[in-house]
């Protein structure tokens, strides 16, 4: 079962810091950073699990994608994590234990799940056949389309949103504005009952606003 006790990284909360101390990096690839601002974006990189060796302004790149999409893990998702209303959600993912656990886990928080699938072809299917609130889709599936192409036809033919679950933060960070969200292995039940629960109420306003 999925362990709900691990320390989850607090850079959500850092967010907008972070993206005043770097964002000029985009701007100027050459602007210089002190000894502290290049050790953060160091182990930053190194916490996503991205290549620190490149020029700063492609760090802070992939850093960027990946911090602007990760999951919010703040004292609201501790403590109503499972608030909004049910949703249908597909499930696609690589990995069959953490598969079946995690639609354990979002059919006890009164969920319905389609699926889960471990490779793109039945998702595909599936996406026609159900009325499908939102996508959890890993990226690295078997067979030979990936989690994110998987999640550009899904946006194209069905306007059905995704969320990535990977540990493949590089393929995350540039492909983050394929999905809504990005939630990295090894993930917890509580992270994706929260992400699912806040990207379904964006898109609630957003049809709210539009009508």
């Amino acid at each position: 079962m999925f362990d709900d006790t691990r320390n989850a990284p607090t850079l959500d909360k850092d967010v907008e810091r972070l993206c005043a101390l770097y964002d000029r990096l985009l701007a100027d690839e050459a602007a210089p950073l002190n000894e502290a601002a290049a050790a953060e974006l160091a182990a930053l990189a190194q916490i996503f699990d991205l290549d620190a060796a490149r020029p700063h302004a492609e760090v802070w790149q992939d850093v960027r994608a990946v911090i602007i999409r990760q999951s919010p893990r703040d004292a609201d998702e501790t403590a109503a994590p499972m608030a909004g209303e049910p949703l249908t959600l597909m499930l696609v993912e690589d990995d069959p234990d953490m598969a079946a656990d995690l639609t354990e886990a979002l059919v006890a928080a009164g969920h319905d799940v389609v699926g889960p699938f471990h490779n793109a072809a039945a998702a595909e299917v599936a996406a026609g056949l159900h009325a499908i609130d939102l996508a959890l889709l890993d990226i690295n599936l078997s067979g030979e389309t990936t989690g994110v192409e998987l999640a550009r036809s899904l946006k194209s033919r069905w306007g059905l949103r995704s969320v990535f679950l990977s540990g493949d933060v590089t393929a995350a960070a540039r492909s983050a504005d394929v999905a809504e969200a990005l939630i990295t292995k090894p993930y917890t039940a509580r992270e994706v009952l929260a992400v699912a629960a806040r990207v379904a109420g964006r898109g609630a306003e957003r049809n709210s606003a539009a009508s």
